[in-house]
């Protein structure tokens, strides 16, 4: 098989390529991206870690309440908080929120005009979804290299790696939620004289709300299963602790940390659970 493989197609060394060409002429938009991400990143550190540690916990039982109107899913987030706390890793679950945080407010961003835009245009949506399969299903560790490449070490790059993961989630939800709009609906604002914007903001979009809120929800969940993976390059939160028990073979530090994560995926599944009326 010596003759198949002397003619091996170039992938990696064309990635190299590309990548080698990127950094040495973009490198002032990454510089750019990075400080615009860290300065996202170091605001919602600050709120999360500035006010007392009961405070940030009533906020977040505050909305609770506000979301669910359950006084039941209020006590649930409330004790899984002081469990938290109890355990000592309020510090690492702060910089976790905020990895969490930042993914969704990058991911939604980005994912709801994208879906929208693809419902709306199917040649779009055929395009995106060889891209969107890609994204998906190439392994994460391989969205490392790039990142530290261009990033450096910490949570950037950490954000860098689960945004492009994490992406397809809202955008195909959003899609789906959009292009599924029964059209009955769609007839019957057509006819009372509504303009496609009227038709996007007052049909399509109230009906695709849960289908976009599972797609918040995926996001989350999703960008909690990187953590482990970013601390790998130097983002700090939850997965520091896990990847030190795992480099001593420390079992109670791998599963309190361990723990501490599946309490904060049920605490913020809970909290954003929306279901059709």
């Amino acid at each position: 098989m010596d003759w198949l493989t002397d003619y091996k197609i170039p992938v990696g060394r064309t990635a190299k390529t590309a990548f080698d060409w990127m950094k040495a002429n973009l490198d002032w938009f990454f510089q750019g991206l990075a400080s615009i991400m860290g300065a996202m990143i170091d605001a919602i550190l600050w709120l999360l870690q500035s006010p007392h540690p009961l405070i940030v916990v009533a906020a977040f039982v505050a909305l609770t309440w506000i979301l669910q109107r359950s006084w039941k899913t209020c006590l649930l987030v409330l004790a899984g908080f002081l469990f938290i706390l109890n355990q000592g890793y309020w510090k690492e679950t702060t910089e976790s929120l905020t990895l969490i945080l930042s993914s969704c407010i990058v991911c939604m961003g980005l994912g709801v005009p994208l879906g929208i835009a693809a419902a709306h245009r199917p040649r779009l949506y055929a395009w995106m979804r060889p891209v969107l399969d890609l994204m998906q299903t190439l392994p994460t560790f391989v969205y490392l290299i790039p990142a530290i490449v261009f990033f450096g070490l910490g949570l950037v790059p950490g954000l860098i790696a689960t945004v492009i993961f994490v992406l397809p989630a809202p955008i195909r939800l959003t899609h789906l939620g959009i292009s599924t709009t029964p059209a009955p609906l769609l007839e019957a604002a057509t006819a009372f004289g509504a303009t496609p914007r009227q038709v996007l903001w007052k049909v399509e979009l109230p009906w695709a709300v849960p289908q976009i809120m599972t797609g918040l929800n995926q996001t989350i969940m999703l960008s909690l299963s990187m953590v482990v993976i970013a601390a790998l390059v130097g983002a700090s939160g939850l997965g520091v602790p896990v990847v030190r028990a795992l480099n001593s073979v420390n079992t109670a530090l791998g599963f309190e940390a361990g723990f501490v994560i599946v309490v904060v995926a049920i605490l913020l599944d809970r909290m954003l659970r929306v279901e059709r009326t």
